[in-house]
């Protein structure tokens, strides 16, 4: 009676190893979960921003934009998709479900998704992509306005907030897109 015991706990324990493993080799799946609960209270806009121009992206930017940022310090992970690791394009997937919109998993596909914004017109909420080299996206981040955006920068690093106006930044920017936000 030991021994067939000891098979099931082997058996058990081996289809545990590899359910495990074959995880780890497949890409997260990302649920789009219910919008993020909202206080009804918006903030005051900072000194020096422009209140004058109209905003097109209303509060659902500005909604997605503080979503972004209640992930800042969030530890990078490469293939990440969940507040415990994320890489660039898993941080704005993650972001989106919040609020209940289905974005793609990966920078290429997300370059491509929602409208195209000029530079001049970024506004909280939308995406930002950027090149290593070339005009291929390789990078994504959020707007949240003032000329900033969240993003996940790399290995070793957390989530933080960057200046699109740095020459780094400025030198690799490619594109912005607006994923349209139904409210």
């Amino acid at each position: 009676m030991v021994a067939p015991r000891r098979a099931r706990a082997f058996l058990a324990l081996a289809v545990g190893v590899l359910a495990a493993s074959a995880c780890a080799s497949r890409p997260p799946t990302i649920r789009v979960l219910p919008p993020a609960p909202t206080s009804g209270v918006e903030r005051p806009a900072p000194p020096g921003a422009d209140s004058a121009r109209p905003s097109g992206r209303g509060a659902g930017g500005a909604a997605i934009a503080r979503t972004a940022e209640t992930l800042l310090g969030s530890p990078y992970r490469e293939g990440g998709a969940l507040p415990d690791g994320f890489d660039c394009s898993g941080l704005v997937s993650y972001v989106f479900a919040r609020h209940g919109i289905a974005v793609p998993r990966d920078v290429r596909r997300q370059s491509t998704a929602g409208v195209e914004v000029l530079r001049g017109d970024i506004e909280p909420g939308d995406l930002v992509f950027f090149a290593a080299s070339g005009s291929t996206p390789t990078h994504v981040g959020i707007a949240i306005g003032r000329g900033r955006f969240v993003h996940a920068p790399k290995s070793g690093d957390v989530v933080r907030v960057e200046s699109l106006s740095t020459q780094y930044w400025t030198t690799r920017f490619v594109a912005a897109r607006r994923i349209p936000v139904p409210w």
